[in-house]
């Protein structure tokens, strides 16, 4: 299921052998749009410390519980490469966090390219991570093809696999009290720098888009109804989950709102 990044944050972590802190934020990866880290808030466990946890070594998500299982010891966690709360992560880092657990490195391999990163934008080196945090992208501008929509104001992302599917867009200055969602496959490109995302979608195609709220779960027919108006594929396979043709997916469609 799809579940806002807002509404994970504050989950207790819960290791083999007890709580660890709860979810403070999310760093994913800017090529891929994929969460590579939960950071945790450990409170006073290990203070002066970035605790990252990978999905790799996650059991679970609790929604009742308000909890996420880690399959992790405490010892394991408290041992494992140390990260300074100040410093960013760096791909050292990364690859002994990767030795230390034995989890896989997601670098390095074939790849969605992602959006293009503006052309303005300081060139990577070749060792460094493509990481972001959730809560810092929070607040971005948006623009269409041609001119502002809003700001990202949230993300919605898929418990299972932990890919980020949706920017929930807050169009308030545009279409006062309208939220709008935008797969990170419909984005351009991106000036970091800027704090700016363009996607490949005219400001019309948007406003006539399915409205988003947030008063019930997204269904994969409202989904179908949202990728159907854009015209572009669903990231599931076709046989798994809604009909293209369904009742459901045709009414949402012809009321663009959900």
């Amino acid at each position: 299921m799809l579940i806002k990044a807002r509404t994970l944050t504050g989950y207790k972590l819960q290791s083999l052998d007890g709580e660890i802190g709860k979810v403070k934020d999310f760093y994913f990866d800017d090529r891929d749009w994929m969460v590579r880290y939960l950071v945790a808030d450990t409170g006073e466990w290990l203070v002066g410390r970035q605790v990252l946890i990978s999905p790799h070594s996650l059991a679970g998500v609790d929604r009742e519980q308000e909890s996420i299982t880690v399959k992790l010891t405490k010892i394991e966690i408290e041992h494992s490469p140390s990260l300074n709360r100040d410093k960013p992560v760096s791909r050292q880092f990364e690859q002994e966090y990767a030795v230390f657990f034995g989890s896989p490195m997601y670098w390095g391999f074939p790849h969605d390219p992602g959006p293009r990163a503006e052309s303005r934008e300081p060139a990577k080196k070749q060792s460094d991570p493509d990481l972001r945090s959730t809560s810092a992208v929070s607040g971005h501008h948006v623009e269409a093809s041609d001119g502002e929509i809003g700001h990202v104001e949230d993300f919605l992302i898929d418990d299972q696999t932990w890919a980020i599917r949706y920017l929930i867009v807050d169009t308030r200055d545009w279409l006062p009290g309208r939220r709008v969602l935008i797969s990170p496959k419909w984005i351009g490109r991106v000036s970091w720098s800027k704090k700016q995302v363009v996607v490949g979608l005219t400001r019309e195609a948007i406003q006539r888009a399915p409205e988003y709220t947030d008063v019930a779960p997204l269904t994969r027919d409202l989904e179908i109804a949202l990728h159907r108006h854009y015209n572009r594929p669903t990231y599931w396979p076709a046989d798994l989950g809604g009909s293209e043709d369904s009742e459901l997916a045709k009414e949402l469609l012809a009321h663009r709102r959900f």
